[in-house]
């Protein structure tokens, strides 16, 4: 369980979220994701399941089972058609050679860390925060 939880805290923290706030974002409280972080109590699988969405890696990835995150995002290939402008933007943003890229990389994590609202079906969004990116 303390691998379990060093892999939850390490990927909370490596967004720079608190606590508290991801508690917020997952509908958790502050001193569960602290238990849970620390080794002194589990999740539940729907729990884990938010962890594995939010943070876009695999339930593998979360009990440690694996080094590679592999979530759903990471094999994303967006759908450009014959969109020539479209194309140059995916290329421009996925190159890691692209000095674009490398903004989005250190712009992103921001962005996502203000959810602004939910669906009607419950689930967290966020708004884009203005960075300048785009």
């Amino acid at each position: 369980m303390k691998q379990l939880g060093s892999r939850l805290r390490t990927l909370r923290e490596g967004l720079g979220i608190s606590q508290s706030k991801f508690a917020e974002v997952i509908g958790s409280t502050q001193s569960s994701i602290n238990r849970y972080e620390n080794g002194q109590a589990a999740p539940t699988i729907e729990l884990l399941r938010k962890y594995a969405d939010y943070f876009d890696v695999s339930m593998d990835y979360i009990f440690a089972r694996c080094d590679e995150p592999q979530g759903k995002l990471y094999q994303a290939k967006p759908p450009v058609g014959d969109n020539p402008e479209l194309a140059k933007f995916v290329e421009m943003c996925f190159d890691p050679e692209s000095p674009m890229h490398d903004k989005l990389k250190h712009e992103y994590p921001a962005a996502i860390r203000t959810p602004v609202g939910r669906t009607a079906a419950g689930h967290l969004y966020f708004y884009p925060v203005n960075t300048g990116v785009f």
